[in-house]
């Protein structure tokens, strides 16, 4: 393991650092330690260590899946800090000191596009505090004013003598000063290092292929798990046949891991994996007996029908407004159930014994997963050590949803003392997942004589994440976020009216967050749907927008961003455009996709993109994220579904729920256009927002060249060699589904 995923302090006591908790304020981190020790490194404060030669340890409480936090949040210290960035080493913070002490580094949890947004304050003020230290030390030993020393690059000077010490041989004093309550930060204009591409601190183990993730853990005496569960989530084990597999080469454990999973151990995982495929066991599957995606699909519509239904915006009468219309548009739109499909399959290393419990884990949330251990194991929470790994892939699948790490530390529970580390199969991991829910939008828009938009009414109908993972979400049994860019600040266009509810269905289908959130899906809803509201207007698309967005100017501003870097309206002859917006996170994108359709083939040229997440620490990792969620917002647009057949997730693995391929990727071009607080608000997050308006963007441009409206996803439903503007209802729709895309 690398420096930055555990110290050496780490590895020897069995402490690790980890992502996690859930509740959201600024923490105590900017005490001191009492472990600084003249002549090694010193803890300035809780996030900032020094050692004599200038090193300066930055501690990180996010998690790292690839976003790159483990260069971000550093770059948010060292620039008040003043420290050589040459000279930056950064490291996890302890998960197990921060839930049993008064939690020094406050929240811990990955979600949302949360590190750099919800931390940016408090790191900064962190190493605002540390160089002040650093002066004061200084000063004292120079008997000189601190208002006489300035510090750059790890150096504090005299200014008038020309003077200088180094941090590492202030460290060691400056750690037993006090910390200043209060210390201004610098203005954005003063900045020298938040804004650069600077060197990312964990890019050569990366580049080098180094062990670094979860799945590559490897301990002493270490055995292997593999699992299998029941194959309709929430079915029970009725029985199994040890016996049969007890005698295959290199098994050693045939398990029971909870009421509806069994696992092997053995030497290596293939051997685990080769038994447990060989195993007979008996389910009983009756929870899902005759659900399938027909069945939630009448589920859902009925949703939309009820009377019943929470109400999250209700502004200018709209149901009036459609009743004495002029004219009233209607349409249906659906979207699919979506894995993670995580490259690093859900995994953990769990060693248990009586009065103590470790775990090597991929997770986005620490303490939920010491949580999550503690209750698998009926142990007290000071018994659990978990052991933070980087993540190979998160997108929510690790966060809330901890039953991975629940079933690693049972089946390791049963082998007392010894390190088991758990690998979940391709296929356990797609079908036993926590999805992105399966919505159904049903919206209505009003028009006057005249053509005007009067009106605008959305029904949602789907399951519940916060219902399924986080009932604290909920007001009054009600997920709020289920109506995400449809309410308050998410909704930037001017409609005179305007009525959202939603419907929650429950089904025994688990529900979670995935990139996005509801944005991924409600940001489609919209923006297609504001498509064909500029069609009955006979407006272009983007001209629409603008009108609409004309009390929005930092809205409007991504918006022509991406128009004109796109050269909207100019697109190459037999290529075709599509132009969406959406807010999440409080920072805006826009995306222009553009695409072609020959001989039945769609083929996406290019994306352009605008965003705005009004202020940059590193704009080369900022633009990597938007590439990474165009990537899986474009995937997810043409082939993502899982669908059920009574009871059970049919798509199995990557044969069956389809990624893009290198020959599909499209150009893509990011263009940053951060508000940098001119018209106020909060930090934006970036890790999901390429995302959401990719969707739109694309079935958007479909209809450009098709004058097809797509209401259902994925694409790959869709059989492009029938006539253009082959009807709108998606069963006439729904044609080949693997040669309309490729061919």
């Amino acid at each position: 393991m690398t420096a930055f995923m555990q110290t050496r302090r780490q590895f020897l006591f069995g402490i690790a650092a980890a992502a996690g908790g859930l509740t959201f304020g600024a923490p105590r981190a900017l005490a001191q330690s009492s472990s600084a020790v003249p002549g090694n490194s010193a803890d300035i404060t809780a996030w900032i260590a020094i050692q004599p030669d200038d090193i300066v340890t930055i501690r990180v409480a996010r998690s790292d899946m690839g976003q790159g936090i483990m260069t971000a949040l550093p770059m948010l210290v060292a620039e008040e800090l003043e420290c050589d960035w040459a000279k930056v080493r950064a490291e996890y913070c302890d998960t197990y000191e921060n839930i049993h002490k008064d939690k020094p580094w406050g929240d811990m949890v990955t979600s949302t596009s949360i590190s750099v947004r919800a931390s940016q304050e408090y790191l900064r003020l962190a190493g605002a505090q540390a160089r002040e230290m650093l002066i004061a030390e200084a000063a004292e030993r120079w008997s000189v004013s601190p208002g006489q020393c300035t510090a750059r690059d790890s150096f504090v000077t005299h200014t008038l003598s020309g003077r200088t010490f180094t941090y590492g041989e202030l460290a060691g004093g400056a750690s037993a000063r006090p910390v200043p309550p209060e210390v201004a930060l610098k203005p954005v204009e003063a900045w020298r290092l938040l804004g650069t591409p600077a060197r990312r601190l964990d890019a050569r183990p990366r580049v080098f292929g180094e062990p670094i993730f979860a799945i590559d853990t490897s301990l002493p005496g270490m055995l292997h798990a593999a699992i299998k569960a029941c194959p309709t989530i929430g079915g029970r084990l009725v029985s199994h046949e040890a016996d049969k597999v007890a005698t295959m080469a290199g098994v050693r454990h045939v398990l029971q891991v909870d009421d509806g999973a069994v696992a092997v151990v053995a030497d290596t995982w293939y051997q685990a994996h080769l038994a447990i495929q060989s195993l007979p066991v008996t389910w009983d599957e009756s929870i899902g007996s005759g659900v399938s995606n027909d069945s939630l699909r009448v589920l859902f519509q009925h949703g939309c029908e009820d009377p019943k239904a929470a109400i999250g915006a209700d502004v200018g009468d709209a149901d009036a407004k459609l009743a004495s219309a002029a004219k009233v548009i209607k349409a249906e739109y659906e979207a699919p159930y979506l894995a993670h499909a995580t490259m690093e399959s859900q995994t953990a290393t769990a060693r248990v014994t009586d009065d103590r419990a470790e775990i090597w884990a991929p997770t986005q949330n620490g303490e939920g997963t010491s949580r999550a251990v503690a209750q698998a194991l009926g142990m007290n929470e000071t018994q659990v050590h978990v052991y933070k790994c980087l993540i190979g892939g998160g997108f929510g699948r690790r966060g809330l949803a901890q039953d991975w790490a629940a079933k690693a530390v049972r089946i390791a529970r049963q082998v007392p003392g010894v390190p088991i580390k758990m690998i979940w199969s391709r296929e356990e991991d797609f079908t036993h997942d926590f999805y992105r829910p399966m919505v159904i939008a049903r919206q209505n828009a009003s028009f006057d004589a005249h053509g005007r938009l009067t009106a605008w009414k959305i029904r949602l109908s789907g399951s519940s994440i916060g219902e399924t993972l986080a009932p604290f979400f909920l007001r009054d049994g009600v997920d709020h976020s289920l109506m995400d860019a449809f309410v308050e600040e998410d909704m930037p266009y001017e409609v005179p009216a305007l009525k959202v509810t939603v419907a929650q269905r429950k089904t025994h289908i688990p529900v979670g967050f995935w990139r996005g959130v509801n944005y991924s899906q409600n940001g489609w809803f919209r923006e297609a749907f504001l498509d064909e509201i500029a069609e009955v207007r006979g407006m272009d698309p983007y001209g629409m927008r603008q009108e609409m967005l004309a009390a929005n100017p930092r809205a409007l501003a991504t918006l022509d961003a991406a128009a004109i870097r796109a050269g909207w309206g100019a697109a190459p002859e037999g290529h075709h455009q599509g132009i969406a917006l959406v807010q999440g996170d409080h920072a805006w994108c826009a995306q222009v996709a553009e695409i072609s359709i020959t001989d039945g083939r769609l083929r996406v040229h290019r994306v352009t993109c605008a965003v705005d997440p009004n202020y940059v620490v590193h704009p080369d990792i900022l633009i990597q994220q938007i590439q990474g969620g165009i990537v899986q917002g474009l995937a997810a647009a043409l082939y993502g579904q899982m669908t059920v057949d009574n009871g059970r997730m049919v798509e199995a693995n990557f044969d069956t729920y389809q990624y893009l391929r290198i020959d599909e990727a499209p150009q893509i071009d990011v263009h940053l256009v951060p508000a940098m607080g001119r018209w106020g608000g909060p930090w934006g997050g970036i890790g999901e927002t390429g995302l959401p308006p990719l969707a739109p963007a694309l079935t958007n441009a479909v209809f450009a060249a098709t004058g097809r409206r797509i209401r259902r996803l994925p694409l790959s439903l869709y059989n492009f060699e029938q006539p253009n503007g082959a009807g709108t209802d998606n069963s006439e729709q729904a044609g080949n589904s693997s040669t309309s895309i490729r061919k």
